[in-house]
């Protein structure tokens, strides 16, 4: 079996403008999370915008994809490198905007106008292109969509790559600006949206809060890792992927495709409940996923295990949160301390919830992602050290 290791990180999020900054806003228990009307037919709410206006996608993946190379050391062109880069909504923001340009709509709140000529570029799969086009990559080039569960959907897609030989190394992640009037207000049709901020797994909790993000990772075969002596975050034990098959937007009550992801997980990493030191829930703040998860996590994990959500600090960024929350939770490997559960200050659940950063041993860690449609995605993480020269 291949061994894959991550290498290189990059991140964007509404609590810093690269990964550091992100973290270290984390662990003080800081929210990017603010009061925003960046559509004037829309009432104010709670955003995590990155800047004062909605980010640009081709921009917010330029900026990430560049940083996750220099985080690992590489220098483009990489022909060799494969691409998987995914986003729930991708150029959603752009076809809105051409909608209002053919209909006659004022748009003043967004930077530049479009030109219909190059609506192309605004199709899906033309961000993960644009990647591999910066990157000088020539090879295999995937744009995956799974609803929220996009981000671990993408590296587990990269990881099937690496272990059937076809590459040795992909970049890979997803990139989400979802702060658009059609999906503002459909969240808010859908009774989604919070009024106040997020509050993962707490008894006050009012539903999610939208966010803007991005995390990018260069993962490498521990062959091509243990060459060039590179930097390691962390190890991709494994992952699951399964499907409801039950409804639309709403999880499946008793939880048991999403209990079969982290099941299917755990025997595909060789490791059983026990082992594991912390989850990084997907913990929405919404009424019925944070109960749902709680259930499956107590039932899963009869001798509490560490739990925290961080989009009480980044928001919800829908495609892009379980790429932002394996950083975190590689972040939480590297540096042996978990990151605290921003927002949530009377727990609801009978879970063991990180309020505040805790040191602690952490060997491996499980991913949750969850995504309308029924997509469950859990991934396995570890700490990865290669044999030195």
């Amino acid at each position: 079996m291949v061994k894959i290791f991550v290498t290189g990180i990059g991140l964007v999020s509404c609590l810093g403008d690269n990964l550091e900054d992100s973290w270290q806003r984390l662990l003080a228990g800081k929210s990017g999370i603010q009061l925003h009307q960046p559509f004037p037919e829309l009432p104010p709410l709670p955003l995590g915008l990155i800047a004062q206006r909605p980010t640009e996608l081709t921009s917010l993946t330029h900026l990430v994809v560049a940083a996750a190379l220099k985080d690992a050391g590489l220098v483009s062109p990489l022909p060799d490198c494969a691409v998987v880069l995914g986003s729930s909504r991708s150029h959603q923001a752009s076809w809105e905007i051409f909608a209002r340009q053919m209909y006659g709509s004022d748009f003043p709140f967004y930077r530049e106008e479009m030109r219909l000529e190059n609506w192309l570029d605004t199709l899906p799969h033309m961000n993960a292109i644009a990647a591999a086009r910066q990157i000088g990559a020539t090879g295999i080039v995937l744009a995956p969509m799974a609803a929220c569960a996009t981000g671990i959907w993408a590296i587990a897609q990269a990881v099937m790559l690496m272990q059937t030989g076809q590459c040795e190394r992909v970049l890979v992640g997803a990139v989400e600006a979802p702060i658009t009037p059609l999906t503002l207000t459909g969240f808010q049709q859908m009774g989604a949206l919070a009024k106040t901020g997020a509050y993962p797994f707490d008894a006050r909790r009012e539903g999610l809060v939208l966010g803007e993000g991005a995390a990018v990772f260069v993962l490498e075969s521990a062959e091509l890792a243990t060459k060039r002596q590179a930097k390691v975050y962390g190890e991709i034990l494994g992952f699951g992927l399964t499907n409801d098959a039950y409804h639309g937007n709403a999880l499946e009550p008793g939880g048991k495709s999403a209990i079969a992801a982290i099941k299917q997980c755990l025997e595909r990493s060789h490791l059983q409940p026990a082992d594991i030191d912390y989850i990084h829930a997907h913990g929405t703040a919404t009424q019925l996923n944070d109960r749902i998860e709680s259930m499956i996590i107590q039932y899963l994990f009869p001798e509490k295990v560490p739990v925290s959500s961080t989009k009480g600090a980044t928001g919800h960024t829908i495609g892009a949160s379980g790429a932002l929350g394996v950083a975190f939770a590689l972040m939480a490997l590297q540096h042996q301390i978990l990151p605290p559960c921003v927002g949530c200050q009377q727990p609801e659940f009978d879970l063991d919830l990180a309020i505040a950063p805790r040191r602690t041993q952490v060997k491996r860690v499980l991913c949750f992602s969850f995504g309308f449609g029924g997509q469950n995605t859990v991934m396995a993480l570890g700490n990865g050290t290669l044999n030195r020269a």
